[in-house]
């Protein structure tokens, strides 16, 4: 059984089409039936995953082709969820590395790759979106083999198979003159390049947790890959925790994989990848193993977190209206069963008992927490996300970002002027078509707000993506917002009349017939100061009539920041309001003559 394994992650930059490809494989291996409704990029199982079009958590599945069983792995392709793809890793022997035909690769491509040639994996290279118009394929691959020799491939690795598909119609061809209608030629490449499962399988039981999950039947599950051994229901394993703790435990259930569900089974052998239940307090990178002969396997490290924000009690005169979770105890609780499954988070307590330090891997990071939270009924306060120094030999360093930007060509004045004061360093210039690809290396504070400045320089043209780079020496003082803020100066209803006379003061966030209190940001001032203002002011009605005065009021629609806006918008002394229905901006400091006293 164990040389008929085949364990595969497939890796790759955000949106080049991990989840469409896996929709292909599994059409392909029949695990559909023929009348079986298929919804589109069916991996994409959360909410916010199907909502963005992005894969957050990475998922285990696996086919039956031929004689072959193949464990397929899909991670997510954002930087900010590099925690998940480096844990994954560790369970296969293999990688598909998806390149698409037109972008060629991109950072985060560069960092997964860096990943598993690390780990010795030697990938197999697959071209997508060869239909795309203006597709370059052959200038793609020799793109990729420059990264290869870039990040230190060994010749084994240099020597990579090549498959160019269209997952979208679900096709592969291993040169781009053949013809070809099915998946076939990526499976055939799939089962004669990636070698079997090492380990074992008469050693004593062994296996590596690189994922964490809860039942509510069953509870806490977890999921690796049995490194050497094999494992059957109802079994008395050890637990061998980080520090070196051993606990032992029974199997209540033991789940493979059967394409997207998960099936019981009796028993399963090394290089298998399963799913463990019994063990309720198992954490991700701990080992199971047999409790006669318990041997612990290497921890695997992952990156630390780059930025961190405060979560804070909501103490808002709108505190507890919208939310059912408000106290510091359900926000602390709520934490510590994300800190659970969410290696790459970090949660600190602050000398404020209602104050709690999150650090992630990036803002996207925080905001996907932050938005599980508040569909969950959660409301609370958030605070500027800021960056993680370190200091090392006296001196301190900051991350540092690679960054990409694709813009049209009459555009890239206006990126390069943007990066001088954020301290951005030009590493690369390649013209694309119209486009150009711009790629820089910024601090990591110097993003904070930088993409709503790109997108409105740009008329809505660029695309920026960014991986962390490294740590370097503290590059100075960047500059912050440019402007300041309109702000509420009392409590009560917005009206139409009030903010008419307001809109030639800046850009409003809300229209009329809102709710405000005092402290509360309405909108962005036109200068660089803030600006106290009454948005409740009603008209005063008097019994004469006068032309003019009974005009129909024009007012411009207000600018509605997501989660993501608003957390870049904020500066130092404002926090966001989350709420379960709403997303409000508003000062620290609540009352107008104490705030100035404090600036």
């Amino acid at each position: 059984m164990q040389e008929l394994i085949r364990n595969i992650a497939i890796i790759a930059h955000v949106d080049h089409g991990k989840t469409t490809l896996v929709d292909a494989m599994l059409k392909h291996a029949g695990v559909f039936r023929e009348n079986e409704a298929i919804t589109e990029r069916v991996m994409d199982s959360n909410d916010l995953e199907k909502e963005r079009g992005i894969t957050i958590l990475s998922k285990n599945l696996s086919v039956h082709h031929g004689r072959y069983k193949i464990n397929i792995v899909d991670t997510p392709g954002h930087a900010d969820f590099g925690g998940e793809v480096e844990r994954v890793l560790t369970m296969v022997d293999s990688v598909l590395l998806l390149v698409d035909a037109l972008d060629g690769p991109m950072p985060q491509t560069r960092f997964v790759l860096k990943k598993s040639l690390d780990l010795g994996l030697k990938p197999i290279v697959v071209i997508n979106k060869i239909d795309r118009p203006g597709a370059r394929a052959d200038e793609v691959v020799d793109m990729v083999f420059d990264l290869f020799c870039e990040l230190n491939a060994n010749d084994e690795q240099l020597d990579f198979p090549i498959v160019y598909t269209s997952a979208k119609m679900g096709y592969a061809k291993l040169d781009m003159t053949s013809e070809s209608t099915s998946m076939e030629p990526l499976f055939a490449v799939v089962e004669s390049n990636v070698h079997p499962p090492k380990g074992d399988a008469k050693a004593p039981f062994q296996l590596l947790v690189t994922n964490i999950d809860y039942n509510d039947y069953i509870g806490r599950i977890a999921t690796g890959k049995i490194y050497s051994g094999k494992v059957k229901t109802g079994e008395t394993l050890a637990l061998i925790k980080q520090n070196g703790a051993i606990s032992k435990g029974r199997i209540s259930k033991l789940l493979g994989y059967e394409g997207l569900k998960q099936v019981e089974i009796p028993e399963a052998v090394t290089g298998d990848i399963v799913t463990i239940a019994g063990f309720d307090d198992v954490g991700i990178g701990e080992t199971l193993a047999s409790a006669e002969a318990p041997e612990a396997l290497p921890y695997v490290a992952i990156d630390e977190p780059t930025i961190s924000m405060n979560f804070i009690v909501n103490n808002s005169p709108f505190a507890g209206r919208e939310g059912k979770m408000v106290t510091s105890r359900n926000i602390r609780e709520r934490l510590d069963k994300e800190l659970r499954t969410n290696v790459s988070l970090r949660v600190e307590d602050t000398d404020n008992a209602d104050t709690f330090k999150v650090s992630g891997r990036g803002e996207l990071h925080l905001s996907i927490l932050i938005e599980n939270m508040r569909r969950e009924g959660f409301e609370m306060a958030v605070s500027k996300p800021e960056v993680i120094f370190r200091e090392v030999n006296g001196k301190k360093l900051e991350p540092m970002e690679y960054l990409v930007v694709d813009v049209p060509s009459e555009f890239q004045g206006a990126i390069i002027e943007k990066m001088g004061p954020r301290k951005g360093e030009m590493t690369s210039m390649q013209p694309m078509g119209e486009f150009i690809r711009l790629e820089f290396v910024i601090p990591a504070r110097g993003l904070i707000g930088l993409r709503s400045e790109v997108l409105t320089d740009t008329r809505g043209t660029a695309v920026m993506t960014h991986t962390f780079h490294d740590y370097a020496p503290y590059k100075g003082e960047i500059p912050g917002r440019k402007n300041g803020v309109l702000i509420a100066m009392e409590n009560g209803e917005t009206t139409g009349y009030s903010l008419d006379g307001l809109q030639p003061r800046g850009i409003l966030f809300l229209g009329p017939g809102i709710e405000v209190y005092g402290g509360m940001i309405i909108g962005q001032h036109a200068k660089d100061n803030d600006l106290d203002v009454n948005p409740c002011k009603g008209k005063k009605l008097t019994n004469v009539r006068a032309s003019g005065s009974d005009d129909a009021l024009k007012l411009a629609p207000p600018r509605i920041l997501t989660l993501e806006q608003a957390l870049e918008f904020i500066d130092d002394d404002e926090l966001v309001e989350v709420t379960p229905k709403s997303i409000r901006l508003r000062k620290k400091e609540l009352e107008p003559t104490k705030r100035k006293r404090k600036n």
